[in-house]
């Protein structure tokens, strides 16, 4: 009995985690997020809860579960490219599929979060 509940629930969290990232969500590494922002002015988007340390440059501290709420806040064209970051990547991903939702079609991941961006060498402020 305990191996067939032990089995259900890594199945449910396996099955939870691929519906939350979009298909369409572009997931980039630190050292691209670093060069996209060295390249061109991107709206860089801070959601994780708590609040933390922000990247530079950070344009919106938004919790990723409230996206709905403000999403007067983010650009009006909703083509405009839009990078998301947390501490590890699941709160981003929660956050790209509500934009989706809402219309917008380029957004981007930081895969590994805040964590991946210090392991990296990055600075957070």
């Amino acid at each position: 009995m305990k191996k067939y509940l032990f089995a259900l629930l890594i199945s449910i969290f396996v099955t939870a985690c691929m519906f939350i990232k979009p298909d369409e969500l572009k997931i980039i590494t630190p050292v691209e997020l670093y060069q996209a922002m060295q390249k061109k002015d991107i709206f860089l988007v801070d959601v994780h809860v708590p609040e933390q340390g922000h990247i530079k440059g950070t344009d919106l501290f938004t919790p990723y579960n409230q996206i709905e709420e403000n999403l007067d806040k983010f650009p009006k064209d909703k083509r405009t490219p839009i990078y998301l970051y947390c501490v590890s990547g699941y709160m981003s991903n929660v956050a790209a599929r509500t934009l989706f939702e809402s219309g917008f079609t380029e957004i981007y991941s930081l895969k590994g979060g805040t964590n991946a961006w210090l392991d990296d060498g990055y600075v957070i402020e």
